[in-house]
């Protein structure tokens, strides 16, 4: 059986990056030949591309998605993404994110407090949160071919 592997959308090379462009990884993809490929994109999805940069930021209820244009709180439709996307696929052998997305990375997300003060660099992002809690092992992509070579 094939081992099903959630990826971030942008290492296929899908234009859904926050400024329309994409993350395109040949060497990963030629790792990762012969798997299933199940490619997601919470921000895409929730905000539309091209769409304004986001910050993961530590507040009193936890680790929130905050838009660097509004000020806003956009956690909420990328946390809701997550839950959808792993209930619809819940057969998921391994999840390889985007390093450094707030909501893909797995632990090199930038994370600031309410001040804009980097407090950490090796945070994980909303979608990478979710597939944790279940369990699934998850990577950056950059760890992975590391790892994996």
């Amino acid at each position: 059986m094939k081992k099903k592997i959630a990826i971030s959308a942008c290492l296929l090379g899908e234009a859904c990056r926050y400024d329309g462009t994409d993350n395109r990884n040949d060497l990963l993809l030629e790792k990762l030949k012969g798997m299933e490929l199940v490619p997601f994109c919470p921000e895409d999805h929730a905000f539309g591309t091209p769409r304004p940069t986001m910050d993961l930021v530590a507040k009193e209820e936890g680790v929130r998605a905050v838009s660097n244009e509004s000020g806003n709180d956009l956690s909420d439709p990328v946390i809701a993404y997550a839950k959808d996307f792993f209930d619809a696929h819940g057969d998921i052998d391994l999840f390889i994110g985007k390093d450094r997305s707030p909501s893909c990375g797995v632990c090199s997300a930038k994370c600031y407090d309410e001040a804009k003060n980097l407090i950490s660099a090796e945070a994980t992002g909303l979608m990478a949160t979710e597939a944790k809690r279940r369990g699934i092992t998850a990577y950056d992509a950059e760890t992975y071919l590391k790892e994996t070579v």
